[in-house]
């Protein structure tokens, strides 16, 4: 059995009845947290409301990208809860750019989100926190570009799809992906695993988005990462024990967590 983190799940989008039966189950699968993102203010109430009544969950309060941008209000209010509850979160996130909202609309303005990502950037460097983001293929160079720009040091660009350019740019950086359970039936996550060093990489499962191939009809759950580390195994022909192990503890390390 691996140690693992999730690090990345919705966990407030579980009903109560799937967080219990989750929680009842990670010791059992080596689940040693899970870093819980948000949707917007509401959510990240929820998410850090759910990681007091369990330590294992790891609370990140964000605004997500593929939704219409909140109200000036609602930011504010979520930027004086990010700064509230700052010792009680592991990062800020999920926060990014609205990649697949953009392939609907030939005329969509991407600028007010940009503006709002730089914001995120600038807070997650004020409070010293991680950044969670939502950017893939060319939005993950215009999120480097902003990075970049405020020298955040810790970015973890989440589920990355993206141009060998575009991952290079992100390892130079020293920021870390993480990849789904899709990796065991995506070529193209596949070859993001070959090109990155072991020690960019995180796993995560998105939860609860459903996965196809050998997880297809399943509710997903953070033991399908056990299969994601075996596969990354594979594909870069190292011992699997060793492979979970250095991802776990460049998972603890990069939030910051006691466990």
């Amino acid at each position: 059995m691996f140690n693992m983190i999730d690090a990345h799940i919705h966990w407030d989008a579980y009903s109560p009845g799937q967080r219990t039966g989750i929680l009842d189950s990670l010791d059992t699968h080596g689940i040693r947290a899970m870093i819980a993102v948000s949707m917007n203010l509401k959510s990240s109430r929820e998410t850090l409301d759910l990681s007091v009544m369990d330590g294992r969950v790891k609370a990140a309060a964000g605004f997500h990208p593929e939704q219409e941008l909140p109200s000036e209000e609602e930011i504010e209010e979520l930027f004086i809860f990010l700064d509230q509850h700052a010792e009680s979160l592991v990062a800020v996130g999920e926060v990014g750019l609205p990649y697949y909202r953009m392939q609907d609309d030939a005329d969509f303005e991407l600028k007010p989100y940009e503006e709002l990502l730089e914001r995120f950037i600038v807070k997650a460097k004020s409070l010293d926190k991680p950044i969670i983001l939502h950017c893939i293929y060319e939005h993950a160079g215009i999120a480097c570009d902003l990075l970049e720009r405020h020298s955040v040091q810790k970015a973890h660009f989440h589920w990355f799809k993206g141009e060998e350019a575009i991952l290079e740019r992100v390892l130079s950086n020293g920021y870390k992906i993480s990849v789904t359970p899709d990796l065991m039936y995506e070529e193209e996550i596949q070859k993001i695993v070959r090109k990155a060093p072991l020690d960019a990489i995180m796993v995560e499962t998105d939860g609860p988005w459903p996965f196809e191939g050998p997880f297809q009809g399943k509710m997903t759950h953070p033991r399908m990462m056990g299969q994601t580390i075996k596969c990354i195994a594979s594909i870069k022909k190292l011992d699997e024990s060793e492979v979970a192990e250095r991802i776990f503890t460049q998972s603890k390390r990069f939030y910051g967590l006691s466990i």
